[in-house]
Formats: C-alpha cells, structure tokens, sequence
C-alpha cells in the first residue's frame, strides 16, 4: 500500500521567514524539513564547520605534513564505488599539490572485496611499496588489514565516514565523524568530504609551518566538483554543511571551471554542465563511475577523474558509458529473474526479501536490491555466488530499519553464520556460507517482524501539498533549483487534485497526461507507468522546466497518483 500525506510545517516559523524576504512557498519547503535559520541557507565556503572539530584531524596534518617533508611514499588504497573513487581523485590532486609523493590502489571487488584487506596490504607492497597507507571511503573495519599494514612496518592512516564496530582497528590515526568520542556537529560526511577536510587541516599545518602563505598555499576550492559528485552520488544526507560542499561543487560545474574527467562525463551523459545538478550527478554521472566499479575495475574511473588530458578523459568518458550501458543490459536480466522468483511473494505475509540466485552478478546486486526494495517496500538483500561455498548480499532497507545494525543483530544471536558484514542504516553488504541461506532468510525476518510494524511496511509519500496555480512557472523553477536538494533535504513535491483531460502511453512506457485544474491545463508524464488513471485523480507530482522546439514550458513529472 502506497499513502499520500503531507508535511507539516511550523506557520510561525515560515511567517518570520517569509517576513525576512524569504518567497513564501520557499519558507514553507523550508520549515517543513526542519530548516528555521537563515544562516542554513546560505552556500559560502566560509560557513562550513571548521577542520578541528574532527577528532584526530590535527594529529593527521602533522603526520601527513612530516611524511611530505620526509619524501615519505604515500599509497591511496581506494572504495570501488563513485564516493571512494572521488576521494581518492581529491586525495591524489590535493597531496600532490602539497607536495608528496603518493600513489593508488583500488582493491578489484570480485578478487579482494571491500576494505583494507591483508591481501590489499600484501598487494600494495609487491605492486607500490607504500611506506604509508592513506585509506578513503573506508578501513573503520580493517581490523585485519590495518595489522597485517603493521606487521610489515607499514603506517596506516584511516579516513572514513562509515559506522565503527565496537573494536577500532590500531591505525596510526583515524579521522572518521561517526568515531566514539568524535564531536563533529555533522555526521554525514561522505568519505569524500571526510578527505577535503584533511587537506584543508593538512594546508594549515603547512602553512604554520611556513611552507605555504596564504598566496602560495594549493587552492583546494578547486577540487570541489569532485567532492559534490561523490558526496551527491553516496546519497549521504544533505544536511546545512554537505549543501554547502554540494552548492560550491555545482556552482564551479555550471561556471565551466570543472575538471576534464567531470566535464567529460557530463558530455558522455547528454547533460549540460552549466545547468548542474544534484540530480545530474546522483543519476547521471555517479552511475557512469560506478559501472566500472560494478563491472570492470575503478581504477579507470579514477583515472577519469585525474587526468588534465580531455582527450583522454573524453575516451575514458566513453568507455564508462558503454560499460554502463553493460550494466542496464544485466541488471535487468537479472530484475526479470527476481520478479520469476518473487511470483508468489506475498508482501503482507513477509517484513523482508531474501533472494539468490547462481547466475547473478556480484556487481549490481546493490542495484537490483534497490529496485525490489522500491517496489515491495521491504528490507531486500540479494545474493549472488561468490565462489567456493560462499555467496554475497548486497541490502538496501526502508526508513526505520537499520539495516547494519539488523545484521549485527543476526550475527549475535547466530555467531556462526555470517562470515562478515559493514555498511550503514540504509545499505550493507555480507557474505555467507551457500548452504546458511535458509538458516539466514529465517534470521533475517525474524529481526524484521520483531522491528517493523505495519504502519512502517507502508509506503508513505510525503509531499508538500497543494501549490498555488500562480508559481506553475518557469521562474519558480528556476527559484527552487538555486537550492541543494537531496537525501534527507528533500526535493519539493506537490500534491493537488486534478482533472485527467487526456491520457496516452508514450513509447510503450510512460503514461503522457493533460491534467486540469481552476481551468488551467497542465502537460505532465508518469514515467515508467502505463495503467491509466481515473478521471480524477490526487496526484504527487514534481515541477519541471521541459524545453521542446525552443520553447520553455512548465511540466508535472508525477511520483504517483491514485483515485480521489
């Protein structure tokens, strides 16, 4: 079951902003997602949280900035996906910049898995002989990794944004947020920003140092089109500090002062770089980049993102688009084969999906997981094999369960059947025995039917109601799209009711609407839908500017609708 609801919103609260010069529809979008200071709104660098808030920042500066001033060999060991692979561009561009000698590996998924493995350590020696191991994206849960880096007189330094276990690992130091005792104000930090912030700590040290005035020291500005496009593309929450990282990301895009790996992207994807945003980058340019993670290996992306040669990044650019085009191709083999396996799921009978199947591929498990999630609204983890008895899962989850924790959960009460798990409230991996399977689904649903209760289990659509026929313009667009919207800060969706005039399918596809309302008749599209509505109808919709034949005209792109 799907339910509309709409989203309150302190009056008060919007009534004082609106009489500060705030557009009243804005103040309203604004209280409404827990937004009551005006000091939130604004995008300049000068307002983000300062780098010591961190805890251990200033203890990585120092290190850092002695291994530069030691012509210390510093090795990136790199995440597989778009966040680590923009960290670790930002950490190559920004450590170079400073000076230091620095190289990369990025561990392939399907040999090594994920993390600071042993394995990674053993590699990184033989392949790069690090005499220091930076992470990015990762290593909060490379107890093995960071002590096998140890053993063989290998400094680790750990920057990472994910939850910790209850043990750290013995790194050097460790700049994660989400670390105890951290008092960060904001937790969401994708690895990538976790990254910038170093640099920014690693510059002051130097510049203390009085390698680097304020004229000489590395503009890291510059690398914040690297860090929108990974913090947009990890779906980290954008809370007052991420927007302004995101805000100055985009800003540089549209301005055409963007790296050649980005701008090649953009061209790649058939989008306009000078009208950035955060859409383009988590549906557009993320899944190029994580396509060569899912399928081939990162390493091309991250040379996507390094290179100044634009002819190169074009070629590179290409090369994960069609490696992209690959990944569509299986994931919906692979969706058709979920669906034959979920014929006779009940959604009413189960709190969660379970689901493997022997021909799957490893690397778009994440994603098919995430279309079955979207459409039973329930916890889903898919598996695919993994070789010698073992198979991988990949989940994705609804708001209120914590898909980590729900896996930790399992793992305590049967400590023997999973052989390991990480990730986050809304996504997180696992591998186990083939033959747990059952024992595990069982497990899985018995954490779920314990946690969710009925109302959890239905999707609810939150919107912010009806907008007033006078702001369906192209300016009120153009109003809205001035702000960083995204996850946990978001998009504006309207709701009203409306006539259907007229309805026909588009491509064999998409549901192609005329929708009236007070007299006013309005284009809209309902993509990837085809059952047609009744002739009045409540529908949840999203403004959109759609330019056809050299004209601008408004459009409704509807999320749902559903007989008045």
């Amino acid at each position: 079951m799907t339910r509309i609801t709409t989203r309150p919103y302190p009056f008060r609260d919007a009534e004082r902003m609106r009489q500060s010069g705030v557009h009243p529809v804005m103040a309203r979008l604004y209280t409404a997602r827990g937004l009551l200071d005006l000091k939130e709104l604004t995008s300049e660098l000068s307002a983000l949280i300062p780098p010591p808030g961190l805890l251990h920042i200033d203890v990585a500066a120092v290190f850092l900035a002695d291994a530069i001033a030691d012509k210390k060999k510093l090795v990136i060991v790199a995440d597989y996906d778009c966040d680590g692979a923009t960290a670790c561009a930002v950490a190559l561009r920004g450590l170079r910049a400073m000076g230091a000698i620095v190289d990369f590996i990025v561990p392939n998924r399907f040999e090594y898995g994920y993390g600071l493995t042993p394995e990674i350590v053993a590699l990184a020696v033989r392949e790069k002989s690090p005499d220091i191991i930076v992470t990015v994206d990762n290593g909060i849960a490379s107890i093995d990794g960071v002590a096998e880096a140890n053993r063989r007189g290998i400094d680790v330094v750990v920057t990472d944004h994910h939850l910790p276990a209850d043990t750290l690992p013995a790194a050097r130091v460790i700049v994660n947020p989400n670390q105890p005792d951290c008092g960060f104000p904001s937790k969401n930090l994708a690895g990538v920003g976790v990254m910038f912030y170093v640099l920014l700590a690693l510059r002051a040290e130097m510049r203390k140092r009085g390698i680097f005035d304020a004229q000489t020291q590395p503009k890291l500005d510059a690398l914040l089109d690297l860090v929108a496009l990974g913090t947009v593309a990890d779906v980290v929450k954008l809370d007052a500090n991420n927007r302004i990282l995101v805000a100055q990301g985009l800003k540089r895009m549209r301005a055409g002062r963007m790296h050649a790996g980005i701008a090649a992207l953009f061209r790649a994807a058939g989008r306009e770089a000078r009208s950035a945003s955060p859409f383009d980058l988590g549906f557009a340019l993320g899944p190029r980049l994580n396509a060569a993670g899912r399928l081939s290996d990162m390493s091309l992306g991250i040379e996507c993102l390094t290179t100044d040669d634009e002819g190169r990044a074009w070629a590179i650019a290409q090369q994960l688009d069609e490696i992209n085009r690959e990944r569509r191709t299986i994931e919906a083999d692979m969706q058709d084969t979920a669906l034959l396996l979920l014929d006779k799921f009940d959604p009413q009978d189960s709190t969660t999906i379970s689901i493997f199947d022997p021909s799957w591929h490893q690397g778009v498990i994440g994603i098919v997981a995430s279309r079955l999630k979207d459409k039973f609204y329930r916890p889903t983890i898919t598996f695919a094999d993994a070789g010698d008895g073992w198979i991988k899962g990949s989940g994705r989850s609804i708001a209120g369960f914590h898909l980590r924790d729900a896996l930790d959960l399992v793992s305590k009460h049967a400590p023997t059947l999973i052989d390991k798990f990480g990730g986050h409230a809304m996504a997180a991996g696992l591998t186990i025995r083939a033959d747990s399977l059952d024992s595990f689904t069982q497990a899985f649903e018995a954490v779920g039917k314990d946690w969710l209760s009925r109302n959890q289990l239905e999707r609810v659509i939150e919107t912010d109601g009806p907008l007033e026929p006078a702001y369906f313009t192209t300016q009120f667009i153009e109003l809205m799209a001035e702000q960083v919207w995204g996850q946990g800060f978001a998009p504006p969706l309207f709701c009203d009711e409306f006539r259907v005039v007229n309805q026909r399918i588009l491509k064999e596809r998409h549901l192609k609407l005329t929708l009236e309302k007070d007299g006013q008749q309005f284009d809209a599209i309902w993509f990837g839908h085809i059952d047609s509505l009744p002739a009045t109808a409540r529908v949840a919709y999203r403004l959109d500017a759609n330019e056809f034949n050299g004209r601008t005209r408004v459009q409704l792109l509807v999320e749902h609708a559903e007989a008045v």
